[in-house]
């Protein structure tokens, strides 16, 4: 049975999407829930995984199409088998007792070894955490390959393998605080040890697909703090798929009463039902994103002031030079280019909300350094986008698709997330209708932006459904008084509502 794939249904205020990454090509296998595409919207990047097991058949959209809703971008053939598959199984499952053959007349190889140290930490920042080995002792990996991912306060360092080989020994686990340089792990050059026959076919066998375990398996099992080893997939491969977990969770409290019977201490007293509880350490970003937001409200005469704007003149403009704009620029036009340049002119006409406090001196900055507020896997980042009174609306949305792109891969510098003399968020790819952001220390403002939503509105003395956005403007009340903040505000407006206003400096 053929089964279209579909982009997901976006939220109200994102016109339409690209796609990014295609993680599989046509012909290749794919199992339920594995992620098949990365479809990337204005600030948010969507998965969409396979509903069925099955083989790619046509992707009629590729990487950089721009899509909309519900729009069909692939078609997968369900329990089907790919002609370059078959051609590939034969040989391999002849070629695998050749190897165990060799591999029972003479041990394997073992290299040199080496040690697995902490990156150098920027000078800012003491030590790290560990926060996820991506392998195993004994696991095979090739050289590149990500073996751990270590968490600073606000980046994330990917530790990569020196060369072909496996892990020896692993120092240092999950969750452990390091410092710079200090060895983590025993890295071994060449094929891996200590794996018997047996285990090295499993490998062989799971490794034919993709990741051992989804995306969505992989959050679920998070959500519920479910160990995977315990846990029997019945998808290919012994894979284990969304329904393994739901099916384990309903009869978890059964299993776990018959596996271990001496620890049920307060379990019998509970009601009928999944009423577990999962206590997981805050992480390091997190950590910081709570302070820092404590110390926003605690150190800050924090107000916030409110407008709306008419956003059909920017949707006129936008569907009008859509195609010919992202013909000439290699990216299409979205709604933060205008947000971006429309708060750089009302910076410039209002220097006190473009100002810092620093101790009793009130510091005014002469350039415009925006941050632009990423929702990320890891929480919320303010990655920086710098001089856009010097950027085109091009040089706009290129910026911050970069930026949103490291953010969602845990790419960022520490150099990219510094600074910042302003901040725009943008809750409404979430549905948020209105908000009051918290300002972003040391700055002094931050705008938020919201769902665009159809209402009716009086216009010229007749009623008129046009689509409106709130604004928001929170803003410290010791630098900028209310003739400012309600100034700046409407100056955005009207930028907004009258797009040419960019263009003719009025």
């Amino acid at each position: 049975m053929t089964i279209e794939i579909k982009v997901p249904v976006l939220p109200e205020s994102v016109a339409d999407a690209t796609i990014a990454t295609w993680h599989v090509k046509t012909g290749d296998k794919v199992t339920r829930d594995q992620n098949l595409v990365d479809i990337e919207t204005d600030k948010v990047v969507l998965e969409v995984v396979a509903p069925a097991d099955g083989v790619m058949g046509e992707i009629t959209d590729e990487e950089g199409a721009t899509v909309l809703g519900e729009q069909v971008i692939a078609k997968l053939e369900e329990g089907g088998k790919a002609a370059a598959g078959d051609k590939k199984d034969a040989p391999a499952a002849e070629a695998k007792p050749e190897k165990s053959d060799s591999e029972d007349s003479k041990p394997a190889a073992s290299g040199k070894t080496s040690d697995v140290k902490v990156p150098v930490l920027p000078e800012s920042v003491a030590d790290a955490t560990i926060a996820t080995w991506h392998v195993s002792v004994g696991e095979q990996v090739s050289r590149d390959q990500n073996l751990v991912d270590i968490e600073t306060d606000k980046v994330v360092l990917e530790v990569v393998a020196p060369a072909d080989g496996s892990l020896a020994e692993i120092l240092a686990e999950e969750g452990a605080t390091v410092t710079a340089e200090e060895v983590i792990a025993k890295f071994v050059e060449g094929a891996a040890s200590g794996a018997a026959p047996q285990q090295d076919t499993a490998e062989e066998s799971d490794s034919e697909d993709s990741d051992a375990l989804s995306p969505s398996v992989r959050r679920l099992l998070a959500e519920k703090g479910v160990d995977a080893a315990k846990v029997k997939g019945t998808g290919k491969n012994g894979r284990i798929t969304k329904e393994d977990v739901e099916q384990y969770l309903k009869s978890g409290s059964d299993s776990s009463k018959a596996a271990a019977p001496a620890a049920t201490t307060q379990a019998e007293d509970l009601p009928a039902g999944n009423r577990t509880e999962k206590r997981v350490p805050m992480t390091r970003l997190r950590k910081t994103i709570a302070n820092r937001l404590l110390e926003a409200k605690n150190s800050t005469a924090m107000l916030t002031t409110f407008n709306e704007v008419n956003m059909k003149p920017i949707m006129d403009l936008r569907k009008q030079y859509q195609d010919s704009f992202e013909k000439r620029h290699g990216i299409r036009l979205g709604f933060m280019s205008f947000y971006v340049k429309a708060v750089t002119e009302a910076l410039k006409r209002f220097p006190e909300v473009n100002a810092s406090l620093d101790g009793d001196d009130i510091c005014y900055h002469n350039y415009f350094d925006i941050s632009i507020a990423v929702s990320t896997p890891r929480g919320l980042v303010t990655p920086v986008l710098k001089d856009t009174d010097s950027l085109g609306m091009a040089g706009v949305e290129k910026g911050i698709k970069e930026l949103a792109i490291k953010g969602r891969d845990g790419k960022l510098t520490l150099a990219e997330l510094q600074g910042g003399n302003f901040t725009i968020t943008n809750g409404g790819v979430f549905g948020s209708l209105l908000s009051t952001p918290i300002i972003n220390p040391p700055q002094s403002a931050i705008l938020g932006m919201h769902k665009i939503q159809e209402r009716p509105m009086a216009v010229n003395g007749k009623v008129e459904i046009l689509p409106m956005m709130y604004l928001a403007l929170s803003y410290d009340h010791r630098i900028i008084d209310g003739k400012e903040s309600v100034g700046f505000l409407v100056t955005v407006k009207e930028m907004l509502e009258d797009p040419t206003r960019l263009l003719l400096d009025v």
